[in-house]
Order: C-alpha cells, then sequence, then structure tokens
C-alpha cells in the first residue's frame, strides 16, 4: 500500500526537526527557545541536505527531489560544487546550488534516475561551517510524493512561460527544473528579467482558497543559484499581474562570470506546498556576464 504524501511530508519534517537537536546542557533557554535545541544564529551554521521524496516520470524514469536547511537567519552561503557539495553517483555536479538562502529551501532540484535503479541510492553531501551533512536518497514507498497533482483536491503547480504571452513556449510546471534560453549581461547593469505565471486556482483547503481569491494566485521568487559574485534584485518577489500573469524585476551582477538564476512560482498553498510536497514550480536562468 502506498502511503500518502502527507505522510512523507510529516516524516521529511521529523527528520528535520531530528538533525536540528543538540546535546542537552545547563544553559537556561532562551525566551521561546526548547531545552535542548540549538539556539537560531543570524551566520555560522551549516546547511543541511534534505530529501523530500520521489515521483516517476511517464517514460518510466523516476526524479529525486532535494531541498536543504540553512541554519543561519541571515548569512547566504555559497559552497562550490566538488568535495563540499558533491552528489553521488551522478556528481559531483548534479544541477544542485551552489548558493544557499537563509533558513528552508523546498524542492530545489531534482536528480533524475533510470526506471531499473531498484534499491540503490542517491547521496548529496554538504561540508560547510566544520560540519559535513548528507543525505541518502531512495525509491522507498513510503517517500512517495505527487509532485504534480494533489490527489485530494486535484491541485497542480504552477505554470510558468518565458514566452510571448501567458502560457506560450518555453515553459514548465512542477519541481523539476528548466533551461530558459540563456542571456547575457554586463557588471552594474540591470538586467530585465520577465515572466508570466498561471494558475489552475486550486489549493488544499477551502481556508486556503478564500486567500487565494484576496492575494495574488501565483508567487513568484527569485534568487542566486549559482554564480561568482553577489546578484542584486530590484524586487526578489515581484507581483503577478492578475490580468496579463506577467511579473517583472531586474537583476544585477557584482562582478562578470557564469551565473544561474532560479525562479520558483507558488500557489497559495504556500512554500513547499504547505508541508504537502505539491504544488510549485522550478526553473533556472543561466546568465552570463561581462
Amino acid at each position: 500500500m502506498q502511503i500518502t504524501s502527507k505522510a512523507a511530508a510529516l516524516a521529511s519534517a521529523a527528520a528535520l526537526f531530528i538533525g536540528a537537536l543538540v546535546t542537552v546542557t545547563a544553559q537556561i533557554p532562551l525566551p521561546g527557545q526548547l531545552p535542548g535545541v540549538e539556539p537560531l544564529h543570524e551566520s555560522g551554521q551549516d546547511v543541511t541536505p534534505a530529501f523530500e521524496g520521489w515521483f516517476k516520470n511517464p517514460d518510466g524514469s523516476f526524479d529525486m527531489l532535494f531541498g536543504y536547511q540553512n541554519r543561519n537567519l541571515k548569512e547566504e552561503i555559497d559552497i562550490p560544487i566538488g568535495p563540499n557539495n558533491k552528489v553521488e553517483p551522478f556528481g559531483p555536479d548534479a544541477g544542485q546550488p551552489t548558493h544557499f538562502m537563509p533558513r528552508r529551501g523546498w524542492g530545489v532540484f531534482t536528480v533524475t534516475v533510470p526506471k531499473d535503479f531498484g534499491n540503490k541510492k542517491v547521496t548529496w553531501t554538504l561540508s560547510t561551517a566544520g560540519k559535513t551533512n548528507a543525505i541518502p536518497a531512495g525509491l522507498d514507498a513510503r517517500w512517495e510524493v505527487d509532485a504534480l497533482k494533489e490527489v485530494t483536491s486535484g491541485n497542480t503547480p504552477p505554470v510558468l512561460s518565458f514566452g510571448p504571452t501567458a502560457g506560450a513556449p518555453p515553459a514548465n510546471q512542477g519541481p523539476k527544473s528548466f533551461n530558459v534560453p540563456p542571456l547575457t549581461a554586463t557588471v552594474g547593469q540591470p538586467l530585465a528579467l520577465s515572466l508570466f505565471a498561471t494558475d489552475d486556482g486550486k489549493t488544499r483547503s477551502q481556508a486556503r482558497a478564500a486567500a487565494a481569491n484576496r492575494a495574488p494566485v501565483v508567487n513568484v521568487t527569485w534568487t542566486k543559484y549559482r554564480g561568482p559574485g553577489t546578484v542584486t534584485f530590484a524586487n526578489a518577489k515581484p507581483a503577478v499581474d492578475k490580468d496579463s500573469h506577467q511579473a517583472q524585476t531586474t537583476a544585477t551582477f557584482s562582478e562578470p562570470g557564469a551565473y544561474v538564476l532560479r525562479v520558483v512560482g507558488n500557489d497559495a498553498s504556500g512554500d513547499g506546498g504547505g508541508g504537502f510536497q505539491c504544488c510549485w514550480t522550478n526553473a533556472v536562468v543561466r546568465v552570463t556576464v561581462k
């Protein structure tokens, strides 16, 4: 019997919580903190990889879905591809991020494995702040998720498109990132970023559906995914126009080099589908900065 995506999400949350526990000390906890739980820090903490679950592709292959927990409240961390940021056996570079925003990054990238993968494992390892954290991922039935359609409500992920109109190709739906046509930019000069975002308007609950009627149907967020310098967005969360479905912003780069930007579209279910592993959409934009 297949375990529901809700059960998988709860298991994932429990695993992250356990990872946050530390040895109980005699220190008196600060207000709002639990005894034995590491206090939150603005900087200096490590990054933990997270396995969100897996889902099947139409061709019989499978996608392993990964996220992370940056334990810092403010510090953004860069971990280059290599011994400190590697995916095995398909890496070290399997398309994972090298730039980690503070706190939780839900369903950031996927690793595709063949239909005969069996009981083998994919392991993502991150080493930072003097700690090494690794998460193994496999095709255990308990970790299957409904990333492309939430079965109880019929909710599906938003559609992000980069063509001339809403829904026009190139477009993507779901957490498996796709490559938008590459862009070029110049150091210090804003680069225009524009996309269209549409959604089916469904959510997991009536309360969230009601909230969606008072807010944009899709919320988009831009972040740096890879690159040598700082990326400054005019608005990292540009509003999606309710009539044209278009969202626009700019990105300015501090140094030349090869960058990758990530944009995620969430419906009213919220980040990470509100913990139900559906429904959001990823896209990555490669930018060459001169």
